[in-house]
């Protein structure tokens, strides 16, 4: 068979036959008497063979060394090339989310596509001072892409940082909201941790009501945060939590006075003094608890809160006897 009907048959082009000849890839086994080259059976399944290796990402050379070495051993040159996929895929990927978040920022010309592109540099450098100026910088003209800003958030562990990214994505809209939800999902605590503190600072009904969602997160770090957020934001959602908070004596302190600011309202005031004698009468409170719950009432306003107080001051525990006494000459000063 002649050059030019392998070339149609195989799809290889002439061409590029002629380039294998020179490499020594697939060699015409013979010529016709006007000196044309002339392919066999045996050459065109040669050339097969090469066009298949060629479509695992294999070289020429290292094709050659496949064909001609008897002693090639497949395995090393095949695990090499699934490494070099892998790492063509990922440099693919990075640059196609890279590509997704420019277009998401709606650039209007080049020059918003050159800030862009500095801008999503910044937040990946590996100096923390860089990444804090991108975030800061980020509510400028051309902001920061706020899928951007939650990978970044999530990812970050220098609290100035955290925080600079924090006070972006506020400012961002509520479209980080979901995204950060999702990061309450993560296998890994920090990240969780990171999420909640974010959608914490996060403003609008959409992120209330994603931290309500985390009131009941199985990460008891999450339900904490969420908890002290809400009670911020005036949720009495988060009532039960922070009693719990107190009773455990993590982040008592703030607990409590989440509980006071939400006793500003007067029919809460005697939800929350309810709840926190409720916990004080349990058969497994144990005395430090209910110290810190007796202690809890301090600032919570009205007669439901002072009757308990009252009562607190007779208490078995001397501890909590004193402290109620004290809380109510305190009252009564006021």
């Amino acid at each position: 068979m002649l050059i030019g009907e392998v070339a149609r048959r195989s799809g290889v082009s002439a061409r590029m036959l002629r380039h294998y000849e020179s490499l020594g890839l697939v060699r015409p086994s013979g010529r016709t008497g006007s000196g044309y080259r002339e392919y066999s059976g045996e050459d065109i399944r040669r050339i097969f063979h090469v066009e298949s290796l060629r479509s695992l990402g294999l070289s020429l050379r290292e094709i050659g060394r496949a064909l001609d070495d008897p002693g090639f051993t497949p395995s090393a040159l095949v695990d090499d090339l699934v490494r070099r996929t892998r790492e063509r895929i990922a440099a693919e990927t990075e640059l196609l989310t890279r590509l997704r978040r420019i277009d998401a920022a709606e650039p209007a010309g080049w020059e918003d596509v050159l800030r862009s592109v500095a801008l999503l540099q910044a937040l990946g450098s590996k100096s923390p001072d860089t990444r804090q100026r991108a975030a800061l910088s980020s509510a400028g003209e051309v902001p920061a892409p706020v899928e951007a800003l939650v990978e970044a958030v999530l990812c970050e562990t220098e609290p100035n940082v955290a925080g600079a990214l924090r006070w972006a994505l506020a400012r961002s809209g509520d479209d980080g909201t979901a995204l950060l939800a999702e990061g309450l999902d993560s296998p890994v605590a920090a990240v969780r941790e990171r999420a909640v503190r974010s959608l914490a600072e996060m403003p609008g009904d959409e992120a209330g009501a994603r931290l309500r969602d985390a009131l009941t997160h199985p990460d008891v770090a999450v339900r904490r945060c969420a908890a002290l957020a809400l009670g911020a934001r005036g949720a009495a959602d988060a009532v039960p939590t922070l009693i719990d908070m107190i009773v455990e004596g993590r982040n008592d302190t703030d607990a409590a006075d989440a509980l006071s600011t939400l006793a500003s309202d007067p029919a809460a005031a005697d939800r929350i003094a309810t709840g926190l004698v409720d916990r004080l009468t349990h058969d497994d409170t144990e005395a430090p608890a209910r110290l810190w719950l007796t202690q809890a009432l301090a600032d919570i306003p009205g007669a439901t809160a002072s009757h308990a107080l009252v009562r607190l001051s007779h208490d078995e525990d001397r501890a909590v006897a004193l402290t109620a006494a004290y809380l109510l000459r305190l009252r009564d000063a006021r």
